[in-house]
């Protein structure tokens, strides 16, 4: 490795230290693509895999925990944020340009294994077709406990600000909305799985309902891809929450309400957050977020016809593995329409290339004619 390279990464390797006890971390890696290329709009699933290879290399268990756990999901992972334009039926980025990738971590044993990872960061990660460079690391969200995030003192109100697509799951379908309920919920969910400080959530999700309020808000909405498979409608922007006067009568839920508000940075919003979705930042502010790129809007929406259409010939068998199915359909020849191969096709949505190549033939022949 050329002597330049290797010590501007130990220059910020020096300072990824933290304490034993550190149950939250964020980390921001600052990517530096080798030359000009162009990369799919599903590049977070990449990301995705890319980041628990590297988990799986040192700790196979917990690779496997992080990728099937039936858990809530003990890490969250970013997009790319900086410049990215359409081309085609592709997203290019550039070698003159850096871009910030976000790591974070909920649980002890994932904070533990980070604090050995940064001690022997790779260079580089590999994204299909795209090398990116590890410029530096850094600490981005403070080392923390739960303890901590319940004693920390706190304003009157929370503000949240969105910066990639959010939804909640409700009644089967998404719900593109920031509803008190579902925003703390989404919190909750993980605090009592990783905090060892579980609360009772029908309890408290009704005292949020009770007593929790919309301030003001600035939000907007766009299709975006799901995942491995699917798409779904989210929102980004700007909200501000606060608690009635009545709030303060039950000062255990009155201490949660900011500790959760607190959490939101690290374990993001909503679902899909291990994909890059529902990261979110603390503070009220009207600077735009990012736009999503006109690819990926095009191709959620194509996914998301598809669906509806395999669907709705699939209504008389019903159930989830019927709806699943079709999802799986409609991403997979939606993708092959974008001109992706197949064999890319079922290494990032990890199902064998037999079953790709047979699902996206009954796809077609189920398409109206």
């Amino acid at each position: 490795m050329p002597r330049s390279k290797q010590n501007k990464i130990t220059q910020h390797e020096s300072h990824l230290n933290w304490s034993a006890n550190t149950e939250l971390l964020g980390l921001v890696f600052e990517l530096v693509p080798k030359a000009d290329v162009s990369i799919y709009p599903q590049y977070t699933t990449g990301l995705h895999a890319w980041f628990l290879n590297q988990v799986r290399a040192v700790d196979s268990e917990l690779s496997a925990y992080l990728h099937d756990g039936e858990s809530e999901k003990a890490f969250t992972i970013s997009a790319l944020d900086g410049e990215l334009v359409s081309s085609g039926n592709l997203l290019n980025i550039f070698a003159n340009h850096t871009y910030q990738w976000y790591v974070t971590a909920l649980s002890k044993r994932v904070v533990t294994w980070l604090a050995q990872w940064v001690k022997n960061l790779p260079t580089e990660i590999d994204l299909r077709n795209a090398s990116l460079r590890i410029q530096a690391c850094q600490i981005a969200h403070s080392p923390v406990t739960y303890a901590d995030l319940l004693n920390s003192e706190h304003e009157d109100t929370i503000a949240l600000k969105f910066l990639s697509p959010t939804s909640f799951r409700r009644k089967g379908h998404h719900l593109p909305l920031p509803m008190p309920t579902n925003v703390f919920h989404s919190y909750l969910r993980r605090w009592n799985d990783f905090s060892g400080m579980p609360v009772d959530q029908e309890t408290f999700l009704a005292w949020v309902d009770d007593h929790v309020l919309i301030t003001r808000h600035q939000l907007t909405s766009a299709k975006v891809l799901a995942g491995k498979k699917g798409a779904v409608t989210g929102f980004t922007g700007t909200i501000e929450f606060s608690l009635t006067k009545e709030a303060a009568k039950q000062p255990d839920f009155y201490k949660l309400f900011y500790a959760l508000g607190k959490l939101a940075p690290y374990c993001g919003t909503g679902h899909k957050t291990t994909f890059g979705l529902g990261q979110t930042r603390l503070g009220w502010s009207l600077q735009a977020t990012p736009a999503v790129s006109n690819i990926e809007s095009f191709l959620a929406k194509r996914i998301e016809d598809l669906t509806d259409i395999f669907k709705a010939q699939r209504k008389r068998t019903g159930g989830v593995r019927a709806e699943e199915i079709a999802v799986k359909w409609a991403t997979i020849l939606a993708r092959r329409e974008m001109g992706e191969s197949l064999q890319d096709i079922a290494q990032d949505m990890e199902m064998p290339y037999e079953t790709v190549k047979t699902y996206v033939k009954l796809a077609r022949r189920a398409l109206p004619k």
